[in-house]
């Protein structure tokens, strides 16, 4: 999807067509989540502080997020995948791989079919890469953002690579790009001249990886049923507080959410983390693993109350998330403690 968040926003609220809009909290010490494409022409992007933001653009506006409202939206997107095929393997909330090579129909027709059906139930715009292989048509959903279209085909591998920078790459993050660019290797150009060993040298198993991607090859298979590591929310506050209520509160509303997803997959876990990042950006986590298996939201608040409790409130905080992991599939009922 394009400028994800940031765009259902608008779509809420035609009033902010046109304006640069970024998603993430309206305090200072926030940072943004989703800026959009205005937003993006003042150098404002993901990840930034918000007070850095509206130093590059005061007239920007700034919106809290809304979780429950995104999640409505995707499975609205995600059901117009799915009438299509059933290979669909998500990335994230607003990003998906298809596999449409069974179906009788030319790709480009099938993908000016989803974005105009995408547009048509949720008013928004999407970009979508089309390729022969996974890694190739991630990078052709990024070619004509926003609201684009871009076929990779094999006769255009590699030439049509060779001059994108190495960030590009998908798997290439910044701590990557910046040990390439250390040693002269700033396109994809330069990284095709180095030896598989050399890569492997550099970057482990995933230098082999490298080497044959920029090459057009890549075997992965759409993955329908990815297995889930861990379940958990997060939320980062509009203003920072150490408020034991209000963090309590936040808690008690993540057990339930995370109760729900449980049982609705039909899992169950013995490991509760609780993630807090404070107003310096400094993380924190505190975990506890039990003997027995939970999934009632009761259990899940009480493991995350003790963890609360062990935790110094000191100092503001912006951002608390609670996390279950360590699953398993389960038929049973889950008996609380007290029994």
């Amino acid at each position: 999807m394009d400028a994800f968040y940031a765009s259902v926003e608008v779509q809420d609220n035609p009033t902010l067509k046109g304006k640069p809009v970024a998603v993430g909290g309206s305090s200072d010490h926030g940072i943004i989540t989703t800026a959009n494409y205005e937003a993006r022409k003042f150098g404002l992007h993901s990840a930034m502080p918000i007070f850095m933001a509206k130093n590059l653009c005061p007239n920007a506006v700034f919106l809290p997020v809304r979780m429950k409202r995104y999640k409505e939206v995707s499975q609205q997107v995600f059901k117009i995948l799915y009438e299509i095929t059933d290979l669909v393997e998500p990335v994230s909330i607003d990003e998906a791989y298809i596999d449409i090579s069974f179906i009788d129909s030319d790709a480009l027709s099938i993908a000016h079919m989803i974005k105009k059906r995408v547009h048509a139930k949720t008013g928004l715009t999407l970009s979508i890469g089309i390729s022969y292989n996974k890694f190739l048509a991630k990078i052709a959903s990024d070619w004509n953002k926003p609201n684009g279209i871009k076929l990779i085909s094999p006769d255009m591998i590699p030439e049509i690579l060779l001059p994108l920078p190495v960030k590009s790459v998908h798997g290439i993050g910044p701590k990557s790009t910046e040990k390439l660019n250390n040693i002269g290797i700033y396109t994809v150009e330069d990284l095709y001249n180095l030896s598989e060993e050399f890569l492997v040298e550099l970057f482990g198993k995933w230098g082999s990886d490298i080497y044959d991607r920029i090459r057009g090859i890549d075997n992965r298979k759409i993955n329908t049923e990815r297995e889930r590591k861990s379940l958990g929310t997060e939320t980062t506050f509009s203003e920072s507080t150490k408020d034991k209520n209000t963090l309590k509160s936040y808690l008690h509303d993540f057990s339930i959410e995370i109760s729900d997803s449980l049982i609705k997959n039909q899992i169950h876990g013995k490991t509760i983390t609780l993630k807090i990042k404070y107003e310096d950006f400094k993380l924190k986590t505190k975990s506890k693993t039990l003997l027995t298996d939970i999934y009632l939201a009761k259990d899940i608040y009480e493991i995350a109350l003790s963890l609360l409790n062990e935790i110094k409130l000191d100092r503001n905080i912006r951002l608390i998330g609670l996390t279950i992991s360590n699953l398993s599939s389960t038929q049973a009922e889950q008996l609380s403690f007290l029994d």
